[in-house]
């Protein structure tokens, strides 16, 4: 019987990513503050790296681990004079991911705080998490 409990045990955690991986998602986003970079691995195969904007001197992006909370094709912050927000996925309160049309700031800080993308990679990463789903995809933001 503990034979049949294990291989249970084992298939359920190839199904949910937990087994080889270290990784309790599927789709892991790591922004490397330091780097200005966004590696997106799926089951810890890197499938891009993107440069980003984080944020600038006076502001912060939150450190830590998080699940995305909500998802916006388009989405105006209110709070920075109506700016566009293409492919938001909001991590932490009004923090996201998402796309800018200042692309010349990329791979440098720039933003209020989020993590800005080229409005290519957001639509792609967006696509993803819509894909996996939210409680599939961990945001892990460092350095």
């Amino acid at each position: 019987m503990r034979g049949v409990v294990a291989v249970i045990l084992f298939g359920a955690a190839i199904i949910f990513g937990a087994v080889g991986t270290g990784e309790a998602a599927s789709l892991t986003a790591r922004i490397d503050i330091s780097r200005q970079t966004m590696t997106v691995s799926e089951y810890g195969r890197v499938l891009h790296r993107w440069r980003v904007s984080t944020a600038r001197r006076g502001y912060r992006t939150p450190r830590g681990t998080y699940r995305p909370i909500r998802l916006h094709r388009m989405w105006h912050s209110r709070k920075y004079h109506n700016s566009p927000m293409p492919y938001s996925v909001f991590f932490h309160g009004g923090y996201a991911i998402h796309g800018t049309y200042e692309t010349r700031s990329l791979g440098r800080p720039a933003s209020h705080g989020c993590v800005r993308l080229h409005p290519r990679d957001a639509a792609t990463f967006f696509a993803m998490v819509k894909e996996v789903g939210a409680g599939n995809t961990r945001i892990v933001v460092a350095n």
